[in-house]
């Protein structure tokens, strides 16, 4: 009765842009500061890696990548997680993991790529593709190009562990349940607004084909612009960790999060240490756990699948680094608006078809993008007369547009809708 009586306070546009009361601005927008910049850099690493990998290797690698050594050190991440939340205080672990991770990018952009040269095997590439089977040059190439590697899985993690444990296990500590309706749809917007930023970002601070020789660093403009970039990204962490800081001094220290806190220290204190087994015992016995895992292993795999044959594609048509990151560029600006767009409406979707009927709005636009995608993949010869007749488009084109298509409406809803309804139940 209390969130309706809050939600009639808001005329009608508020109630769709800024549904928060003037008390709640010093817990909600530092909220917002961390979760910008989060997601800021979410989006700028996640073009950076992939021109990286991907003009040096071929779209082929990313498989092995996300198997062969993102899982394991998700999994390790998650351990190292669990560990130092047992042992240190929640500030202390998010300081801990988020220098951890801005130090790691410093040390790729400074140390390692410039020399990365010397540091790639690259004359063992042939003669492991000669003597092992057709399947494994991705493999191969993952292991030969290997600080691409590492840098890629940083980046992975950063959006694993930053994002979705460090700032969203945070969010849904200190969000009340009839506040989360509310904060979380603006914090979806705002978001998006961060990915729309990051890509014009990296645009502006891209340097193009034109070597800066007064800038400290850097032999090559490529080079110059992975050192502006990481400390763009840098810069924003820092931001990060102050609101983060400001908030844990100013905000949580109020008598009114007591009672919050007294129970979480309660149940904790009555909790018994699980083990393993346990765990996953308990983990399989809970019916929400359960289906939010189904509907997150559902949206990656899908998602996997289909950007790993686009991005292919996207490097024949742009085999250059520089055009190839503008292009991711472009493409995250573009999703990051749609996004923004679809948020506006969270609060009224939620309020009017309810959590089901709006937490399913991101499987069907799945449905019908990838369906659309691999139909014209699959019969790509097949239509691409007839496509050259009416557009003047080469067959090649014409599938980077359907797959960016695809990439940018799946990720639009996933950041939208998905991730908001998803949070939602895990409250």
């Amino acid at each position: 009765m209390s969130s309706i009586v809050e939600e009639a306070n808001f005329g009608r546009i508020r109630s769709f842009l800024w549904p928060i009361h003037r008390h709640e601005f010093r817990k909600f927008i530092p909220m917002v500061i961390m979760l910008f910049c989060v997601c800021f850099n979410y989006s700028v690493l996640r073009s950076l890696k992939d021109t990286l990998v991907i003009t040096s290797s071929g779209a082929a690698v990313i498989p092995f990548i996300k198997v062969w050594a993102i899982l394991p050190c998700a999994v390790l991440m998650t351990l190292l997680f669990a560990k130092m939340s047992n042992i240190y205080s929640q500030e202390r672990v998010f300081y801990v993991m988020v220098s951890s991770f801005l130090v790691a990018f410093a040390l790729f952009a400074f140390v390692l790529h410039p020399f990365c040269e010397y540091l790639h095997p690259i004359g063992m590439v042939a003669p492991l593709e000669a003597m092992l089977p057709e399947g494994f040059k991705g493999l191969i190439a993952m292991c030969c190009y290997w600080t691409y590697t590492v840098f890629y899985v940083m980046c992975e993690l950063w959006g694993s562990m930053v994002m979705s444990v460090l700032f969203w296990g945070f969010a849904n500590e200190i969000t009340r349940i009839f506040e989360a309706r509310r904060f979380y749809s603006v914090f979806s917007i705002f978001s998006n607004i961060a990915a729309v930023t990051a890509g014009q970002a990296s645009n502006f601070f891209s340097l193009g084909e034109d070597y800066n020789p007064h800038l400290p660093f850097g032999s090559n403009a490529w080079e110059q612009t992975v050192d502006v970039i990481v400390l763009v990204v840098i810069a924003s962490g820092v931001v990060m960790m102050l609101a983060f800081r400001w908030m844990n001094k100013n905000v949580l220290t109020d008598p009114a999060f007591d009672e919050l806190h007294k129970t979480k220290r309660a149940l904790k204190a009555k909790k018994q240490k699980m083990s393993m087994k346990d765990s996953f015992n308990f983990l399989s016995n809970s019916k929400y756990l359960a289906c939010i895992a189904i509907i997150v292993v559902g949206y990656n795999l899908t998602m996997n699948l289909a950007e790993v044959v686009w991005k292919d594609q996207l490097r024949e048509l742009y085999p250059s680094q520089h055009e190839f990151q503008t292009y991711l560029n472009n493409l995250t600006s573009a999703t990051g608006l749609i996004s923004t767009i679809v948020s506006l409406f969270m609060a009224w979707m939620i309020r009017r078809l309810g959590w089901t009927w709006t937490a399913s709005i991101t499987p069907f636009i799945m449905l019908f993008a990838c369906s659309g995608f691999f139909t014209f993949m699959i019969f790509k010869e097949t239509l691409s007369p007839a496509a050259i007749a009416l557009t003047g488009m080469t067959p090649l084109v014409i599938a980077v547009y359907f797959g960016a298509a695809q990439n940018c409406l799946s990720k639009a809803m996933k950041y939208s809708v998905f991730d908001s309804t998803k949070e939602m139940a895990f409250i």
